[in-house]
């Protein structure tokens, strides 16, 4: 039903907040070169999204040109101009006509600029924007996992609109917040937030209304209001509200007019807790949370991500029975988390604060420059998604080292200012980290891998234990996963392969499926996974980070995909045979593991049943079986089958 539904949605919605302005999409048409080449004559035309690509598996960290025409028509003398760029890897200088309107830093985020007096109507002009994605100390992320490969990697457009508007100018966003402050039954009451600009005008009469998901308004005022650069609050409330859940996205259409001009946006109403006995709580109904975390690379392997793209990778989400994602480093496309509204999946999205595992990164810098920069790449954050009802927390810091009071301020210091934008969610954080550094935020998710590089899986439970006892006041949940090189096997089946860089798929498989089976759904509000995707990393020898369930290209499923829909999909049969890539091997002796939404599967070996037991819930072994030559293996379970084919015998290639 939801794969009908994000199909009729990609056909029949327009997704564009703009209502009543003039919007022209700008992707097209574009020349692209590098700074490096000096000229222009060689440029290449380019659509945007666009990123530029790898040279010789080494991100390039340079600064490159993007020039296109704009034609200005002479009837729009007396509108105002802006351009307004969805997203650009990571610094962007913005010239019309060879004067420069602005410089934005970051790589996740949207902004706006005003460009009516740079233009000549009438005419062509040019527009240029000069794109770095070179490593600095003063813009977040500093140290990261991720390539930034560099590029406008998001839409950009013209905004044509009347003197006196809803500004666009306000962090990148429409200009325009809805903030709920009481959900009582269906009783909804808040305020429409709205930032208005003018050249002309001191006052303005600025009007609201809210439509239904039915179509009727479900409330509307008129207010005159003056025009001084400070938001302007419009109380509303809503009888009868039908709230927004994960069962059923209702959504409500929130227009602001202001003499000529008009903003929308879609949005709905619901209240998120975390109970002190660790239970997330949508409207006061529990809602166990099963995540995934999303990357920025798109399937052909560079930073620019296309609508269908995104729809897909949504689609994947709903397949596997996740009903949540993590917008890792920082926001994704606006899109996505569109579809997330309508579809009721909810969203974690990180600010750009975070910690690698290599010990020479550098996190944190105390500098005036570093601190500017990471507040307003929070507040962009906010604002530019908090209209999103599927947006559920707001992400502070990602395994943080805690040993400099610096940070530990620093840290507090973001997580008051985003209680400050928004009382509504729930702070969170990744921790990897003993110490008061878990303290701050509202929710702390432990990024843990216990039993990978030593011990044994089963020491997660001892760890638990320890939570429990010493650390169970906290509102927790655990993110795990680690690396599976796609069809590389073992013949040790053990994870002690870490040497290097190519690490057993066999190895991942053993840490999922124990953790999966070990952790307290009881005692921990959710559970992520690390991640859904591989993503490009030139910070491995590889070049990629292959942690994901599912390869680079955003098909190819790697076995332990298959464990997690059997346990977490319960709309879709699962019936999985694990190890079907390794059809030839010289090993003998064999532990063979199916995953089974399905109960009782029965396996069979030359047409020999062989005993199955349940390891975990979904996960069912064999004993340790012995096998010579060619071996047909079967699973069944109602009638839903599974099967390979497994030669024990010399080859060539052993995997």
């Amino acid at each position: 039903m939801k794969r009908i539904c994000l199909f009729f949605i990609l056909c029949t919605i327009n997704f564009s907040v703009f209502a009543a302005r003039e919007v022209y999409d700008l992707s097209n048409d574009w020349r692209f070169f590098y700074t490096m080449e000096n000229s222009s004559d060689d440029a290449r035309y380019v659509n945007l999204p666009h990123s530029w690509s790898l040279d010789n598996g080494r991100i390039q960290q340079c600064s490159a040109n993007y020039m296109r025409r704009l034609y200005v028509d002479e009837n729009w003398k007396g509108k105002r101009l802006f351009l307004r760029f969805g997203g650009v890897q990571t610094v962007a200088d913005v010239f019309v006509n060879g004067r420069q309107v602005g410089e934005h830093r970051g790589a996740f985020t949207a902004f706006t600029f005003e460009i009516t007096n740079q233009v000549f109507f009438g005419s062509e002009n040019t527009i240029l924007v000069v794109v770095s994605n070179a490593q600095r100390t003063d813009i977040l992320p500093t140290s990261t996992l991720m390539n930034i490969y560099g590029g406008i990697n998001r839409g950009v457009e013209l905004i044509v609109a009347p003197q006196t508007l809803i500004s666009p100018l306000y962090y990148g966003t429409s200009g325009a917040f809805l903030r709920t402050t009481t959900i009582s039954g269906d009783l909804v009451e808040g305020t429409v937030d709205v930032m208005l600009s003018s050249l002309k005008e001191t006052t303005a009469t600025l009007e609201v209304e809210i439509m239904a998901p039915d179509g009727y308004s479900a409330f509307s005022k008129s207010v005159k209001t003056k025009i001084d650069g400070h938001i302007v609050s419009v109380p509303f409330q809503v009888q009868h509200a039908e709230l927004w859940s994960r069962k059923h996205p209702n959504l409500y259409t929130i227009v602001v007019r202001t003499g000529e001009d008009e903003v929308s946006f879609r949005t709905g109403f619901r209240s998120l807790s975390v109970t002190v006995d660790k239970k997330f709580e949508i409207n006061g109904r529990r809602e166990y949370v099963r995540g995934v975390c999303l990357g920025h690379d798109s399937r052909n392997g560079l930073g620019a991500i296309t609508k269908k793209e995104m729809m897909d990778d949504l689609s994947i989400i709903n397949d596997i029975g996740a009903n949540a994602f993590r917008s890792l480093t920082g926001p994704h496309d606006a899109y996505l988390y569109d579809m997330a509204d309508r579809c009721g999946v909810l969203v974690w999205i990180d600010i750009p604060l975070q910690h690698t595992p290599f010990l020479s990164d550098i996190a944190f810098f105390s500098t005036p420059l570093y601190e500017q920069n990471a507040l307003q790449q929070l507040r962009e954050i906010i604002l530019q998604n908090i209209n999103h009802p599927s947006v559920s927390m707001w992400g502070i810091f990602s395994e943080l080292r805690s040993r400099n009071s610096e940070v530990m301020d620093f840290v507090r210091k973001l997580n008051k200012e985003a209680h400050k934008l928004d009382m509504s969610r729930p702070t969170v954080a990744c921790s990897n980290q003993d110490g008061d550094i878990n303290f701050i935020t509202d929710l702390i998710v432990w990024r843990q891998d216990v039993g990978w590089s030593e011990g044994t899986v089963s020491d997660v439970l001892v760890w638990q234990d320890a939570l429990k006892k010493n650390w169970s006041h906290l509102k927790q949940a655990i993110c795990y996963g680690e690396a599976g090189t796609f069809g590389l096997g073992s013949d040790a089946g053990d994870l002690r392969t870490l040497s290097t860089h190519r690490v057993p798929e066999t190895a991942q498989i053993l840490f999922h499926e124990g953790y999966a089976g070990l952790i307290d759904t009881e005692f921990f509000w959710g559970v992520w996974i690390n991640s859904l995707f591989d993503y490009g990393s030139t910070r491995f020898k590889d070049g990629t980070r292959n942690s994901g369930i599912i390869c680079k290209d955003h098909v190819t499923c790697k076995d332990i995909f298959h464990m997690y829909r059997a346990l977490w999909n319960k709309s879709e049969r699962t019936l999985f045979l694990a190890g079907k890539k390794r059809a030839v091997t010289r090993r003998s002796r064999h532990v063979l593991h199916i995953y089974s939404s399905l109960l009782n599967p029965e396996l069979t070996i030359n047409e020999e049943q062989i005993p199955l037991k349940e390891l975990y819930p979904s996960v069912y072994v064999t004993d340790s079986i012995d096998m010579l030559g060619e071996n047909r293996i079967v699973v069944r379970a109602d009638n839903l089958s599974d099967s390979m084919t497994l030669t024990i015998g010399s080859a060539r290639r052993i995997y």
